[in-house]
């Protein structure tokens, strides 16, 4: 059997750098980490063993919070601050990023496309830096409905920006379909905010998945980033599974060539485990 791993598999910047960065609070003092700190069961059962719990809201507090490499809504910060709360950013640079670039334009009168899952906790925080004019949507589907709620505005100028972990083939969908219906009076601004990391991942997907009989995708379940790479690689292979963790693959098939790759928010213990069970199957 011959495994074919991404080079891009497993945490991604943002997420090392939350997950590292909340090891070491730990050490300091009493923290909690505000929602999920990835998308991953074993990362947060990990640091809650080190005493950090995740909460749904600021309210449940106390001294100190964490915000997560999602990054969190605007209000976080100001109530933060009127109850003396204490926070430790690990926001990704990426994601402030596409907080400073809505900020800026919605500043400067325009109307915000953002692209990306309504409720995902990255795109809520983005939502709070795009003033009232603005209009979430993950598909192209939803072209025609976003395009109504612009033209209701009578607006002229238009930004899109997208979720970090955004499809890259998605985004050029949209992207097309802006430039044959667009009105020729609309000035038109397209920022693509999907971060490198997620476009790499995404494209080694694509080029391994071609090449395999079997392709294995280890993510949470709730990953929007992993979600979009199985996706890619069920398109290419039809033999692709989605799983959390090495107790969750069961196939008693031996193909020749297996892919592997993972989410963003992926160990790269659960990488491992599923590498040494492949081996042991095929020898």
């Amino acid at each position: 059997m011959e495994i074919l791993v991404g080079k891009t598999a497993g945490f991604c910047y943002g997420v090392k750098r939350a997950v590292e960065g909340a090891v070491l609070e730990s050490r300091k003092a009493h923290i909690c980490c505000l929602g999920d700190i990835a998308h991953n069961k074993q990362v947060v059962q990990n640091l809650e063993n080190l005493g950090i719990k995740c909460i749904d809201t600021i309210e449940e507090a106390n001294e100190n919070i964490l915000i997560r490499a999602h990054g969190a809504p605007r209000e976080i910060y100001e109530t933060a601050r009127k109850k003396n709360i204490k926070i430790q950013d690990y926001t990704c640079p990426n994601v402030l990023r596409v907080h400073k670039i809505a900020e800026k334009y919605k500043e400067k009168g325009y109307f915000i496309f953002l692209l990306g899952e309504k409720n995902h906790p990255e795109n809520i925080g983005t939502i709070s830096h795009c003033g009232k004019d603005y209009y979430i949507f993950e598909k192209e589907e939803e072209f025609e409905v976003a395009m109504q709620a612009f033209q209701k505005t009578n607006k002229k100028k238009l930004l899109v920006i997208l979720q970090t972990t955004y499809s890259l083939q998605r985004f050029q969908k949209i992207e097309q379909l802006l430039e044959d219906k667009l009105q020729k009076d609309v000035k038109l601004l397209v920022k693509n905010t999907i971060c490198k990391a997620t476009e790499l991942r995404q494209r080694e997907t694509e080029e391994i998945s071609k090449k395999v009989d079997m392709m294995i995708i280890i993510g949470g379940k709730n990953s929007f980033n992993t979600k979009k790479i199985y996706e890619i690689a069920k398109k290419n292979c039809k033999n692709t599974v989605l799983i959390e963790n090495v107790q969750e693959l069961e196939t008693e098939e031996s193909p020749i060539k297996v892919g592997i790759m993972a989410g963003a928010s992926t160990p790269k213990e659960n990488i491992d485990e599923v590498i040494e069970f492949l081996k042991r199957r095929s020898l």
